[in-house]
């Protein structure tokens, strides 16, 4: 997707002048720069306000701070600009710590904090928990869970702003080199993770991406339209259903509800603009959107860019907040997004031959309404009603060997997804919390895709389908706070498809046990299933006598066992050492219907298979993940994550192989430092270095039968020698360097991030071009650095 761009000079003089321009006619003179601090304070598990919580800015002078009132809301006016961490405290709940939270001049900080009821008496104990990112938001979650914040997916060398991107750098998780962000984790195809927005689960919410897949070149979903959000590796709690390796669950921010705030930013992924503000004086009713166009679809307009394919793209995402009275808390959301180009494949040694054209497209969109209602102090109900849509297709063409083009795929895939949730979540006491949830979704589709088939030197349909099909949950989760240190979640999810019937029963259980105040040991158990893309159930089979069926309908879910268990050791305050073992037991893996085919869906990235397919398929994954993180403070942070891991599957032909993703070993090294920089003695300047170092193992690969592709005209594979070639290690290096100003009303931002900067080319994957004879390869994505600018007031 992604090519190597020749942006002309002066278009990049012109971007830089204007840049600097910008920096020099702000005023940086400005004295006493501080902000606001406000937010909320609910109870972690009834989200009932908490009343007369004290809230201070730890080490100020004079001292700031704040108590909330009945709503549960609280205000510190006049926090000095940078780096501050607040002290959360009140009778009867835990202490909380939030550690350098980072505070701009041109955007209050609106804070949404949930407290943990204490279970013994304040003159028996007091605990302290400073709050960390290995903590999930989900109060169900034990292992294998983890929230991110807007700042670390700036902060991160090469997150470019996306969430994929940026967990990454977590243990156990691999990306695509080639440039997409597709997450592989634990060795598992990207194609079981869900994305979910709002608490629904939500189709791909990538640019440019494949009917099946997860991943794409960029993220649809601004990061600056963000809360913090949880990624799950596994064994997730009861409520996540239809997820076989791993869980986005993302949170959209309200919009500030008393002023209107701005923000704009241009660079090479992109120009955007982010409204936010109140509906009135009063209320509380604010809303929050977010535009984006490619800036290269722009540039290229302008005729100052070079190259072919250029990549067009646009979205839009909003958030509407209505706090009512009486009624409980509206909101409407909504994320759409739209991608086109027009691709060429270049013959390596003669840039002038073009092998192939390409004219792709896909969209997506969302529109939802939640709704919040407290019944009372100790319970809640939670519902969700969404419509999407999701569409991906186009053209290809190939030049033949008479030096013509002819047509190899025309194609399209449009899915539509009715869905409405509800869940209740009632405490019983400090120590026990239910919750209950219902999930529908009634999916309708319409596929057509035409290939070609060399055997009959023609386009054959392998798609042809429209319809609809439905997919029902339901689910159960219990915590059980068995003693203050002690705690016991027990679940279990039902899931069940009226395509064919599918039922899966799958049953939860974690445990933590905090077994000194600095360490705690975490284990959990959970079955999880899947149901396939839509595509692969329709896929058209041609047997050997020219007969079309569709053998795939009654495929089942996939379905795997999970096993983790997991040590935390808080070193120090701000030095955090985990580790987690984990086993995975797959099964019910749709593979070829055939003794001695080595072909498995768990293989598979996107899109569908033509070949008769059965529920037969097993494998495992196993591995160690060992993660040595400094959070931010005093300036710098860094983290060292690495995973030893063996995934491997078995198809029909009963021979135990390598999976595709089998990287064997993954290691990340991340840090970072702010210098701060006065301005008439205040930090009202930060230069920013970051910088992350990844090392993965090579992927697994099925040679080549070379005088078989050329016999044939096409790619053709050694399949009994599949997967047992691995490619070389991939070495990635990433650098980010930003310069941050905060002035009296305004705060900018100038950023270079360099992905790849050491330009490493490890060959990734191959394929036989017809045309050249000869096979072609893919490389990692080569050096691509990213320049943005961006404006807040």
């Amino acid at each position: 997707m992604y090519h190597t761009i020749k942006i002309k000079i002066y278009s990049l003089i012109i971007l830089v002048l204007l840049l600097i321009t910008l920096f020099n006619i702000t005023d940086i003179h400005a004295a006493d720069l501080n902000q606001t601090i406000r937010g909320r304070i609910a109870d972690q598990d009834s989200k009932f306000p908490v009343i007369g919580a004290n809230i201070i800015v730890m080490n100020s002078d004079p001292l700031l701070g704040s108590s909330t009132d009945v709503n549960g809301d609280f205000r510190i006016e006049k926090v000095p600009v940078g780096r501050v961490s607040l002290q959360i405290t009140c009778v009867g709940y835990e202490d909380k710590i939030l550690s350098n939270v980072l505070i701009n001049s041109a955007k209050e900080l609106i804070l949404n904090i949930d407290m943990i009821e204490s279970m013994v008496k304040m003159d028996e104990l007091v605990i302290t928990a400073d709050a960390n990112k290995n903590e999930a938001l989900n109060e169900m979650a034990v292992v294998s869970a983890r929230q991110f914040s807007v700042e670390e997916t700036k902060r991160y060398a090469g997150a470019f702003n996306d969430p994929a991107r940026m967990v990454s750098a977590f243990a156990g998780n691999n990306t695509a080199a080639e440039g997409d962000n597709f997450i592989i984790v634990r060795g598992n195809s990207p194609k079981g993770i869900q994305w979910r927005l709002e608490g629904i689960e939500i189709p791909n919410p990538n640019h440019f991406a494949d009917e099946g897949s997860t991943g794409g070149a960029i993220n649809a979903l601004n990061s600056a339209m963000l809360s913090n959000s949880d990624f799950f590796s596994g064994a997730f709690p009861a409520e996540y259903g239809n997820a076989f390796s791993g869980v986005f669950d993302m949170r959209l921010r309200n919009g500030n509800n008393e002023r209107r705030e701005y923000a704009f930013s241009v660079g090479i992924l992109g120009t955007d603009i982010t409204l936010e503000g109140p509906f009135a004086k009063a209320g509380g009713a604010s809303y929050l959107i977010n535009y984006r166009y490619s800036t290269l679809a722009i540039l290229d307009q302008m005729n100052l860019v070079d190259f072919g394919g250029v990549p067009k793209y646009q979205d839009l995402s909003f958030k509407f907040h209505f706090p009512t009275k009486n009624a409980g808390t509206f909101s409407i959301f909504g994320l759409g997004g739209k991608s086109h180009i027009l691709e060429d494949v270049n013959d390596a040694e003669n840039e002038e031959i073009i092998l192939e054209k390409g004219d792709w497209e896909s969209d997506l969109g969302v529109v939802g309404l939640s709704h919040r209602y407290l019944f009372n102090s100790n319970t809640y109900l939670e519902s969700n009603l969404s419509i999407s849509e999701s569409g991906s297709g186009g053209t290809g063409e190939e030049l033949g060997d008479n030096k013509e083009y002819y047509t190899y795929y025309d194609g399209y895939f449009r899915n539509f997804t009715a869905k409405i949730t509800t869940t209740v979540n009632h405490k019983f006491s400090a120590k026990n919390t239910l919750q209950v949830g219902l999930i529908y979704d009634r999916k309708f589709y319409d596929y057509y895709a035409d290939v070609y088939h060399n055997d009959v030197d023609s386009l054959l349909r392998e798609q042809d389908s429209n319809g609809e099909t439905g997919l029902f949950h339901t689910f159960a989760s219990w915590k059980y706070r068995i003693t203050e240190n002690f705690t016991a979640i027990s679940g279990v999810h039902f899931m069940a498809t009226k395509l064919n019937n599918s039922i899966s029963i799958e049953p939860r259980i974690g445990l933590q046990w905090a077994f000194s105040p600095t360490q705690t040991l975490s284990a959990s158990f959970g079955v999880h299933s899947k149901m396939e893309s839509l595509v692969n159930y329709y896929a058209m089979h041609v047997d050997e006598n020219g007969n079309t069926s569709l053998p795939n309908q009654s495929l089942d879910f996939s379905k795997a066992r999970h096993y983790v268990l997991g040590y935390n050791n808080m070193l120090t305050k701000n030095l955090l050492l985990k580790a987690e073992v984990y086993y995975q037991d797959l099964y019910n893996i749709p593979v070829e219907d055939d003794p001695t085919s080595s072909y498995s869906l768990i293989n598979s990235v996107e899109g569908y298979t033509t070949n008769r397919l059965v529920n037969k398929g097993t494998g495992y994954n196993y591995g160690l993940e060992l993660t040595l993180e400094r959070y931010f403070a005093d300036n710098y942070y860094f983290m060292l994550s690495s995973s030893l891991f063996q995934s491997k599957y078995k198809a029909m032909d009963n021979i135990v192989r390598n999976s595709r993703f089998n990287a064997s070993h993954l290691g990340n090294v991340l840090f970072g430092k702010e210098f701060l920089l006065a301005s008439r003695g205040n930090k009202n300047k930060v230069l920013s270095i970051n910088a992350k170092f990844s090392l993965a193992g090579g992927r697994w690969y099925t040679p080549i039968d070379l005088e078989a592709s050329r016999e044939a005209g096409y790619t053709v594979l050694k399949d009994e020698l599949a997967f047992t070639k691995k490619g070389d290690d991939i070495f990635t290096g990433n650098l980010a360097i930003a310069y941050r100003i905060n002035n009296r009303r305004t705060s900018q931002e100038l950023k270079l991030d360099i992905q790849n900067f050491t330009n490493n080319a490890t060959i990734l994957d191959a394929w036989y071009s017809a045309t050249s004879d000869q096979l072609e390869y893919v490389t990692q994505l080569p050096l691509l650095p990213v320049l943005s600018y961006t404006l807040q007031f």
